[in-house]
């Protein structure tokens, strides 16, 4: 098997570890929420998992566009500006910050779950711009 290929596959592997770990922190959010902070169980895990699970995307991404020789096609930077919707609006709703609202964690959560499926729609379709 060539380099792009298994790289690929992992960067693949690593989207379905990415969506389990930010479903399994939403869920946080849902069960036993301890004044307007999610659920303190397991934090360090799930937090652990998304990092990895992030880092693994990002350094996949990061080799499959070195190994294209930085040849992109237009949508890729729809892709790239709504990986930092989705980043951005999982730090807010997991800010350890008591002035954040439940509710205002639950729409940074739904925020970055439409940011995430709109990046797999993008990558389905390879829209053409222009």
């Amino acid at each position: 098997m060539d380099t792009h290929l298994v790289i690929k596959i992992v960067h693949m592997s690593s989207l379905l570890l990415l969506i389990i770990a930010v479903l399994a922190r939403a869920a946080t959010l849902y069960f036993g929420v301890e004044n307007q902070q999610p659920n303190p169980k397991g934090r360090k895990a799930y937090v652990a998992l998304q990092h990895l699970a992030f880092t693994l995307v990002i350094g996949t991404g990061l080799i499959l566009l070195f190994l294209n020789n930085f040849q992109v096609q237009p949508w890729f930077y729809a892709k790239v500006v709504l990986v930092i919707v989705m980043l951005s609006s999982l730090i807010k709703a997991y800010r350890q910050d008591a002035s954040v609202l439940l509710i205002q964690r639950r729409a940074g959560v739904l925020i970055s779950c439409v940011a995430f499926m709109a990046i797999i729609g993008i990558v389905m379709i390879k829209p053409t711009f222009g």
